[in-house]
């Protein structure tokens, strides 16, 4: 193209229908072409000869569509958070030196098997390659290195999932921190705040997400489906990106991944697709250290005699409004694993599944390339990555369900809930249970198979399920919960479905537990003798509530009655369900001056700054949408809103994010939707654009084969590096 010339091209964003040609020196020996297709949303299509040129070309459309929080997520992974955010990253950066996610990384990187190697090489490259060719400015990395992939998976499996679930107090791990915070030219010694490492975590924790695989024979068409619909946080680390990757040498996937991942963790290839509902294998057990030296220890006992303890400084730089102070740690690790607080006059030590051995790139590339269950089977078995539940389905008709985790043998005489003595061998780890050990479903009697955060034991219908007793106690802790209740009763019976009834099911807004809680209330409210006034203001919204279809719909005003009431309970801990009703008309009346007000009118969607720290405007663009927090609610359509102070409307923080619906066959026919759009610039029309469909409940095509995404494709672009 005639424009190619002008230096100030090479900072373009892709937008609409770009093609972007890219020839670069992915190896050092010769020079590949990578295209990346933009198709008429902005989901990148990446083509190359090599798998790891479309690694590159991936990593450089996610830097195009959001570099800010690809950076921010890895200044969070490498333990730098502190020094761009200031005191309130602190606590997150201290736990991350005292785990040493960074230098576990690094050490981890040494020994990858060369596969695995190229394609961190690839994805930093293609980092690095954007900075070059546009000249962004970053806040703090200004290069990308091999390794930080390796960390960013750690900190956001183990540091955002796992470690929450060690029970550790925020308190106990600042106490630890400031016992062993050394003197500083920049810094006193004294009271040390620690942020609450645990938000993220938690705002995760009850998002949940919903899983589907229908087998062939109750399929209309007798292929299989798969419903893929993680419930991620909207914004901040855990948000989605969707991508399209495809070499010359087999790596054929289209699916999403979280921003500075270097291949997509869900979706499909040619063959067969997978998705991922959170799920909590007991993969972290905490160890209580008798130390000789509480605040300057240098051995612990174990066995009858000190074992010395591992002991190294770190330094963590922290912005202030007086420029960056530094501020040095004393930290410590048993063979245990890493020293994280004290409780008591004891030490605690954390040790996590497969933390340092990693291998999670080398299992995903694996994977992502399988193209049978066994095959998929074989690398799902490395256990590399420590946890989540995996739902399957492939173009051969087969279903699959596995309740996956890299879960430790361990002696069951012991209470693995609390902290073990650290100083008895026989708290060691046996190794790992193999896959074939866990919970796992292949083909039920009734052709279907879900997951929802729930238990795996009740994955399909009666007389097809596992038997709890078959297994560890310690293995698996869930109970039921009303969306894997509500996913039974659209999955049950015998009907055969179409996709397109399918995809109208996964939008499904039946408010499942009303169908108990309501008629709870009536006979609550009939058995009290209410005065005059109560009958007159609590009667008529109780009849709202019985007429009630119990659908979150949009217009629905009994969803929002019905949401104020719960919220009573659930989040303000008004036990008394008369009085948490009483409370819930008063609030709409006092709020919206009335309480009949649709759901719509209170549950919104509205895009903010990707890191979610910049809060929502009642005045802004926003949109009115359906659905509901599945826990408690039930509703197979989550959406949680969160209330914000001074605002009347909600907007949504977490649900359905990547939505997606595969029908396998020769070739694999999909569906999916992002809650937003595929770029987080507001200038660009892919901002907010896909909003408009997912509010309407509805999908866009996800296009795999070539030709088809050439055919939408709107305009091309050339650049040559």
């Amino acid at each position: 193209m005639g424009e190619q010339n002008k230096p100030w091209l090479r900072g373009v964003t892709c937008l609409v229908g770009l093609v972007v040609v890219l020839n670069l020196a992915i190896a050092p020996s010769h020079a590949e072409t990578v295209t990346i297709h933009r198709d008429s949303w902005g989901v990148p299509h990446v083509y190359g000869p090599t798998d790891e040129s479309v690694v590159f070309g991936y990593m450089y459309a996610q830097a195009q569509d959001n570099f800010w929080q690809i950076e921010d997520t890895m200044i969070q992974a490498i333990g730098r958070y502190a020094e761009v955010m200031g005191e309130a990253a602190l606590g997150a950066d201290y736990l991350n030196r005292a785990l040493r996610v960074g230098a576990v990384s690094k050490q981890e990187w040494q020994r990858l098997p060369p596969q695995a190697k190229a394609i961190t090489i690839a994805a930093a490259k293609g980092l690095n390659q954007y900075l070059e060719d546009t000249g962004h400015q970053p806040r703090l990395i200004w290069k990308f290195e091999p390794w930080h992939f390796l960390a960013h998976s750690r900190y956001s499996l183990y540091q955002l999932f796992i470690f929450s679930r060690a029970r550790i107090a925020n308190t106990e791990i600042a106490a630890r921190a400031e016992s062993q915070l050394l003197a500083s030219t920049h810094f006193s010694q004294g009271s040390l705040a620690l942020a609450d490492t645990n938000a993220v975590a938690d705002a995760i924790a009850h998002a949940g997400s919903n899983s589907w695989a229908i087998g062939p024979e109750r399929s209309r068409t007798g292929k299989a489906m798969l419903f893929i619909n993680p419930h991620q946080p909207y914004f901040g680390p855990g948000q989605w990106y969707e991508g399209h990757l495809h070499s010359d040498e087999g790596l054929h996937f289209s699916g999403a991944g979280f921003f500075g991942a270097p291949t997509p963790s869900i979706g499909h290839n040619a063959h067969l697709g997978w998705t991922h509902t959170v799920n909590e294998p007991d993969t972290v057990d905490v160890y209580k250290l008798q130390v000789d030296n509480l605040e300057a220890p240098t051995s612990y006992l174990y066995d009858g005699q000190q074992k010395e303890l591992e002991m190294w400084s770190d330094t963590i730089r922290v912005k202030t409004a007086d420029g960056i102070v530094s501020r040095r740690f004393n930290f410590h690790a048993s063979h245990h694993g890493a020293v994280v607080a004290k409780r008591g006059g004891d030490l605690l030590a954390v040790r996590m599944a497969k933390f340092k051995e990693g291998g999670q790139i080398q299992q995903r590339y694996d994977m992502l390339r399988s193209t049978n269950l066994n095959e998929f089977k074989a690398a799902l078995g490395q256990l590399a990555t420590p946890m989540f539940n995996t739902m399957y389905a492939d173009a051969h008709g087969d279903i699959y369900y596995a309740y996956y985790g890299a879960v430790p043998r361990r002696d069951t005489a012991f209470d693995w809930s609390k902290p073990v003595d650290g100083s008895d061998p026989r708290t060691e780890w046996q190794g790992y249970h193999p896959l074939a050990e866990l919970p796992t479903l292949t083909n039920p009697p009734a052709g279907y198979l879900q997951n929802c955060n729930a238990t795996p034991f009740l994955a399909t219908a009666d007389g097809g399920n596992l038997d709890a007793k078959d297994f560890p106690s310690y293995m698996v802790k869930e109970d039921d919960n009303n969306r894997s209740r509500m996913s039974r009763i659209l999955l049950g019976g015998e009907k055969k479905f179409f996709y397109k009834e399918v995809e109208q099911m996964t939008w499904d807004t039946r408010v499942l537990e009303a169908d108990t809680k309501i008629p709870m209330l009536v006979q609550e409210v009939a058995a009290r003798d209410l005065s005059t006034s109560d009958r007159k203001t609590l009667l008529p919204a109780l009849r709202l509530l019985k007429r009630w279809d119990r659908q979150a719909t949009i217009k629905s005003t009994g969803t929002t009655l019905y949401y104020f009431w719960r919220v009573q309970e659930r989040q303000l801990g008004v036990q008394d369900p008369v009085e948490g009703f009483k409370n819930a008309v008063a609030y709409m009346t006092e709020t919206y001056g009335d309480w009949r007000v649709p759901w719509g009118d209170v549950n919104r969607l509205q895009r903010s700054h990707t890191s979610g720290l910049r809060g929502f405007d009642d005045e802004a663009e926003s949109l009115p949408v359906a659905g509901g927090p599945g826990n408690p609610f039930g509703t197979i359509f989550n959406f949680y809103a969160r209330p914000q102070a001074g605002q009347k409307k909600m907007y949504g923080v977490a649900g359905h994010s990547f939505v997606s619906l595969v029908e396998f066959g020769e070739q694999p026919y999909a569906k999916s939707i992002l809650q937003f759009g595929s770029n987080a610039d507001p200038s660009s029309p892919h901002y907010f654009d896909q909003s408009r469909l997912f509010a309407s409940q509805k999908y866009k095509d996800a296009w795999f084969d070539k030709n088809a995404v050439v055919k939408d494709r709107q305009t091309s672009t050339t650049l040559d590096f």
